[in-house]
């Protein structure tokens, strides 16, 4: 398995989603023009490849400084429990800055909250949200 920077396509990166439970954090509305800025404006772009195929994505945000805002990980159904997911966020992290500058943020659905407290990760109470978008859940296929 190779992790590296690579920029995505929407087309690819909407393949990649029918593989994961990622696609359904997504909104049905604007969905095709918001993955297009996703995919060209991330911070951070990570895949994790095994031979040519996708098995794993990550998106986040960063000022290189202080703080990366993981908002995409997602990993091919058919590769779970293979370590990609943690060797994706490890390397997020070096790439913003490392641990001992940059301190990790995300939200998590439930099923993948067993995950992130195995990589570390601690609930936090003191995130505010400003949320007014219009949200028909959707399941990518």
């Amino acid at each position: 398995m190779t992790v590296r920077e690579e920029r995505l396509s929407a087309e690819e990166y909407i393949d990649f989603l029918k593989h994961t439970d990622l696609g359904s954090q997504y909104p049905k509305e604007r969905f095709h023009g918001r993955i297009e800025k996703l995919v060209k404006t991330a911070s951070i772009s990570l895949t994790a490849r095994e031979g040519e195929r996708l098995v794993g994505v990550l998106f986040g945000l960063t000022d290189f400084s202080y703080w990366l805002f993981v908002t995409d990980l997602g990993v091919d159904r058919e590769f779970t429990h293979r370590g990609i997911g943690k060797a994706l966020l490890q390397r997020a992290h070096e790439i913003a800055g490392g641990e001992k500058d940059v301190a990790v943020y995300l939200v998590a659905n439930d099923k993948a909250i067993p995950f992130y407290e195995k990589c570390g990760f601690e609930k936090a109470g003191d995130v505010m949200t400003l949320n007014k978008i219009d949200w028909t859940p959707f399941r990518v296929e």
